[in-house]
């Protein structure tokens, strides 16, 4: 099963449990994000990826231009630990872990959670790629993926249980859209996906054959 299929599984469960209400209140704040256009002014294929130092649960600082010696890599940008959405994707990216291995390229997800709620989030889904803290979405900002989200939903998260500003460590309540990169061992930019609409995700296939075409 295609990993859209099983989030497509998840949107229609989720649409049937929820008040019609905050139903039509979430998807209109996400038709918005995706009518602003977004996700046309982030980082695109052909351009270079900015370099990175994060802190990965345990506090150990992980640079991409190191990562990029050893071989391409794959960047997951997620939202956080609370959606189910990346949760699901990261599972996806998880079963397919030994073959991108197997590619000689290394993964790694990127979200603006603190060193300890990403730790929560490798443990729940018993990750083992690194889950990387970017602390003040730095990193996204620079790959065009940060956006605030509207006032009207933080009461809404917080009823849900989702506390943002606890999660990340900041009241900002920004976070990243959803983004999967490939980068070439130069720097360079191979594979590119955003998605202002946090239902839709890159399909792993798409980026294990993006590394085999790199490997050939």
């Amino acid at each position: 099963m295609s990993l859209q299929i099983e989030l497509e599984e998840m949107y229609n469960g989720f649409t049937k449990k929820v008040p019609p209400e905050v139903l039509n209140l979430m998807l209109g704040t996400t038709r918005r994000l995706v009518d602003s256009g977004i996700a046309e002014k982030s980082l695109k294929v052909g351009e270079k990826a900015p370099d990175f130092n994060l802190p990965n649960p345990q506090g150990e600082s992980v640079n991409l231009h190191s990562l990029l010696e050893k071989g391409p890599v794959v960047l997951n940008f997620y939202r956080g630990g609370w959606c189910p959405y990346c949760n699901l994707e990261l599972n996806a990216y998880q079963k397919r872990l030994q073959d991108i291995d197997a590619l000689g390229a290394s993964l790694v997800a990127i979200s603006p959670q603190t060193p300890d709620s990403s730790l929560s989030t490798a443990e729940k889904n018993d990750l083992k790629f690194d889950v990387l803290s970017d602390i003040g979405n730095k990193t996204a900002n620079q790959f065009g993926l940060v956006f605030q989200l509207p006032s009207e939903l933080h009461e809404l998260y917080l009823k849900f249980g989702i506390n943002i500003p606890k999660s990340n460590g900041d009241d900002s309540w920004e976070i990243p859209m959803p983004g999967t990169y490939v980068i070439d061992k130069d720097g360079t930019v191979q594979y590119a996906y955003a998605n202002a609409d946090y239902t839709k995700r890159a399909e792993p296939d798409e980026v294990i054959s993006k590394l085999q075409e790199l490997k050939n």
